[in-house]
């Protein structure tokens, strides 16, 4: 692994996954709101670039998972085309994580996990939501969702157009705001996922 200088700190370390597991367990105590919140990053085969936000469910030992409507515009846009990038920003601590990567999809024993750990009414809606596709009025939401949980009762299965996806990054970059803009930025790349990482340290 090569290193760059300087590596200390909140930089310091060997494993990347650790390192963001720390920033974001530190973040939780400062960010007010949504501090696993990140800009997800998608391309269709048109390449025409899509971002929104979304919520980071976990840092695994090598990736980065989160949930979705299978049916989304993000989800199509990964079946065509399955890289993906993001950033996580938090202003309380003038910090930020980036990561480029692969996707996979989470759709096994880990979404049902995920799924049943959360409130009926989220459970409720991720059936209700055809995510993406246009509605006629909130109304219309409304009673959508009220079918289903006369339907789907107190414990709802996981829809199977619902699931998680795994990025696996080829790149990381750690972030953190300088004095006069001078800031501290390292950039970890390989080649592959399973490849050994190489480090650098960036111009501001």
């Amino acid at each position: 692994m090569a290193e760059g200088p300087d590596r200390s700190g909140i930089f310091a370390g060997d494993d990347p996954f650790a390192i963001a597991r720390a920033w974001l367990a530190e973040a939780e105590q400062t960010e007010l709101n949504d501090p696993n919140a990140i800009a997800l990053a998608t391309a269709g085969a048109d390449g025409m670039p899509n971002v929104r936000m979304v919520l980071l469910k976990e840092i695994e030992t090598a990736a980065f998972v989160f949930y979705t409507n299978y049916g989304s515009r993000k989800a199509e846009e990964l079946a065509e085309n399955a890289q993906a990038a993001f950033v996580m920003h938090w202003k309380s601590l003038r910090r930020q994580i980036r990561v480029r990567g692969r996707v996979e999809k989470e759709d096994g024993p880990k979404a049902d996990e995920y799924y049943h750990s959360r409130g009926l009414k989220s459970r409720l809606g991720a059936w209700a939501s055809h995510q993406s596709q246009p509605l006629a009025s909130r109304g219309t939401l409304m009673a959508e969702v009220a079918k289903i949980t006369a339907t789907k009762g107190l414990n709802p299965p996981r829809p199977p157009f619902w699931g998680g996806y795994r990025i696996t990054p080829v790149e990381i970059e750690f972030w953190a705001d300088g004095a006069h803009r001078l800031h501290d930025r390292f950039r970890w790349t390989r080649g592959a996922p399973g490849d050994t990482w190489q480090i650098q340290r960036l111009n501001p």
